[in-house]
């Protein structure tokens, strides 16, 4: 979709732009991995956009990487999309043990943006090609060991994907 008018996603701000100075990016950033997933246990896949090159940068970034532009702004996106790549993880890290083995998958979103997640089937009941939907889940509610991540990580939401 090279159209502005087309695309199937939003601006959620757009007077928010990258920071221009290091002072400006902080923990609460929107343009930071804690940003990305405050949004994201709020129900809201936000992606930076590069408005110079129209990169999709998801998690957002401050600073495009596929031009270095500042110059991004934060979108909504939708959440389907299509796997376009996927393995199997037999040997995840400690507090996935107990789900091996886990299929991940590449997710290219209706947005052209990509996001890389667990998908919720065996990879023998995966293809390229298939249609998916982002969900997000409590870590206790798919029995992770809340004691797994680092203490800024404890209220990230983990999020996977459904085939659809």
């Amino acid at each position: 979709m090279t159209e502005e008018s087309d695309s199937p996603m939003t601006d959620t701000d757009s007077t928010t732009t990258g920071p221009l100075v290091p002072e400006d990016i902080t923990a609460d950033s929107p343009f930071t991995l804690p940003g990305f997933f405050a949004a994201l246990a709020e129900g809201r896949l936000v992606a930076a956009r590069c408005t110079e090159c129209d990169t999709h940068l998801l998690p957002p970034r401050p600073a495009c990487y596929g031009c270095g532009s500042r110059a991004v702004t934060l979108s909504e996106q939708p959440r389907t999309g299509e796997v376009i790549s996927y393995t199997s993880v037999n040997r995840p890290p400690s507090a996935f043990d107990h789900l091996a083995p886990i299929t991940v998958a590449v997710v290219e979103l209706d947005s052209s943006a990509r996001l890389t997640g667990r998908v919720t089937a065996s990879l023998e009941d995966v293809t390229i090609g298939d249609r998916v939907e982002l969900q997000v889940r409590d870590p206790e509610t798919v029995d992770i060991d809340p004691d797994f991540g680092l203490s800024y990580e404890e209220e990230w939401p983990i999020h996977v994907f459904e085939l659809i």
